[in-house]
């Protein structure tokens, strides 16, 4: 089983940027894609994702305001988040593509305050 471990949230006025790190304890190559996830009030969704050549999917909600990224050889994935608006308070989670639901970590709470 593989251990996730989130962080990089906090509190940050609208305009403001975050960067998300997800450590993996295991390879982070074995996810393919990998991916960050949010959850708000009753709903986790698929935020954004890396495949393992580094060709990126993002949801329509942020396109052209975040920017996934992974170094595998580091087993780390970042959500560069720029340009927050208040919609994208969450809690922030790494996971994969399809997800593995034994593997969700603690999430890192975002919350951006208009």
């Amino acid at each position: 089983q593989v251990q996730l471990v989130e962080s990089g949230g906090g509190l940050v006025q609208t305009g403001g940027s975050l960067r998300l790190s997800c450590a993996v304890s295991g390879r982070l190559s074995r996810f393919r894609p990998a991916a960050w996830y949010r959850e708000g009030p009753g709903t986790r969704r698929l935020v954004a994702a890396i495949q393992l050549d580094e060709t990126p999917y993002y949801a329509d909600s942020v396109k052209g305001r975040f920017t996934i990224s992974r170094d595998n050889a580091k087993n780390m994935l970042y959500l560069q988040m720029n340009s927050l608006t208040p919609e994208d308070t969450a809690v922030y989670y790494c996971n994969k593509v399809p997800v593995s639901t034994s593997d969700w970590g603690q999430g890192t709470q975002v919350t951006v305050s208009a």
